[in-house]
């Protein structure tokens, strides 16, 4: 966003504060002592998305809001993954003055310039959310995407999360052609698939590389095997840097080659992460899911033959899901080799709205509208029983890591050793 707004608007200054740096209390120091034209939140997340711990952010964000108008008076405009998703129930419990509805670059560009001039016609401004004239809120249909989003990691942002969690992020790509019937991030990215200058992606990762001393990367694309055409010019040009960095992705266990893994190990790939969602056949076509469990058991080898270390995320105790289904994911995680992979599995399927899952859980009456889902609302079926899931996955040869499971101190022992990448692939045995 920033990279985006300093390239397309003349003398634009940017001022970045991130709360997993600072404090609410530094926050309001901190609006005290510039001086602020606009204010733009982003908020990425409204919950934890753990059944077990259903922890909500929007009053954290109703006090960063709060303190906002305390302590500056420029315009607010909310936006973000997490907003995106709730757009109308955030923006009424927040109550910015504007806010932008998926991907925000040129619609906040537009605003920015708007606020500058004086004259704002918001009905111009795409997926612009605001009270219109008579106090409703109004969420503008979005009619275009940018073509290629602009890309510049800063300096002292790169320097805290390399040193704090041993990796930085980095997007390829993005919108999403699937249509898995729980998923928003089709909601919030679009489904048109965009992607990003490799050659622009490759500078920024020489850039870390050689100044920086970084060595690991995570593409954070919501599936990086989604455009193999572009990922494999990537592969190629990070081989051709000659920068020696390793990263790791989002995969799907379909659309995907063995020789394709080989390239992308040349280019530096170390670690997987499959959203597989389920062993089970019959759940795969019931959650929206274009491969099967042969391909899974298929990618699973290729990656435990290439030496590249894979984890696969499943969906337990989801929308179909019965005791033969249970057993089934059970029974075909043997088929896997013996202390390969770690599995972090959700219980449960969080509800959002304008998804299918959305419209089954109204159907069946779990939910009534989406006017609740803000809240942390999960669909859980009625024909398993999720207490006792955790000691049913005790005899299937691989490592299960529930989202109440504590690994944090075993974690931060790895990073004090200055171990870099995600280490779950220490979790297995």
């Amino acid at each position: 966003m920033a990279a985006y707004l300093k390239k397309n608007i003349s003398d634009c200054s940017i001022e970045i504060f991130d709360f997993n740096l600072n404090s609410l209390e530094e926050y309001a120091n901190f609006l005290r002592s510039h001086n602020f034209d606009i204010i733009g939140i982003s908020l990425r997340n409204i919950d934890d998305t753990n059944i077990f711990a259903q922890n909500d952010f929007i009053l954290h964000y109703k006090k960063v809001v709060s303190a906002t108008r305390q302590n500056c008076n420029a315009p607010v405009i909310i936006g973000g993954s997490g907003f995106s998703v709730f757009p109308e129930q955030v923006f009424a419990a927040l109550e910015p003055d504007y806010a932008i509805n998926g991907e925000g670059e040129e619609s906040f560009r537009r605003l920015i310039l708007a606020i500058k001039s004086g004259n704002i016609n918001t009905e111009q401004i795409d997926s612009l959310v605001y009270r219109n004239n008579n106090g409703a809120i109004q969420v503008n249909r979005r009619k275009e995407y940018i073509s290629s989003p602009t890309l510049h990691l800063d300096n002292c942002l790169a320097e805290f999360y390399w040193d704090k969690s041993g990796m930085l992020n980095i997007q390829t790509k993005r919108g999403c052609p699937y249509k898995c019937i729980y998923c928003s991030y089709p909601l919030v990215d679009g489904r048109t698939v965009r992607t990003l200058d490799a050659d622009t992606v490759v500078a920024n990762i020489e850039e870390l590389y050689h100044n920086k001393g970084v060595s690991y990367l995570f593409f954070t694309d919501s599936i990086f095997n989604i455009c193999n055409e572009y990922n494999r010019e990537l592969a190629h040009k990070l081989i051709s840097s000659n920068v020696k960095i390793k990263w790791g992705a989002y995969f799907s266990p379909g659309n995907l080659t063995r020789e394709d893994l080989e390239l992308y190990q040349q280019s530096g790939l170390t670690h997987i992460e499959f959203g597989s969602d389920s062993f089970s056949d019959t759940l795969l076509e019931k959650y929206g899911k274009h491969f099967r469990f042969s391909q899974i058991l298929e990618q699973s080898n290729n990656c435990w033959q290439l030496g590249i270390f894979y984890a696969h995320f499943l969906i337990l105790g989801g929308y179909g899901e019965t005791e033969a289904t249970l057993n089934e994911t059970f029974e075909n995680t043997k088929k896997l080799e013996p202390n390969s992979t770690v599995i972090f599995p959700y219980v449960g399927m969080r509800i959002y709205p304008r998804t299918k899952l959305y419209e089954i859980a109204l159907d069946e009456g779990v939910i009534k509208d989406d006017r609740e889902l803000i809240n942390p609302t999960y669909y859980v079926s009625k024909d398993v029983d999720i207490n006792t899931l955790e000691a049913r996955t005790t005899n299937t040869g691989q490592k299960w890591i529930f989202p109440n499971d504590e690994l944090s101190p075993l974690i931060e022992r790895f990073r004090a050793k200055k171990r870099r990448g995600p280490l779950w692939e220490y979790l297995r045995f």
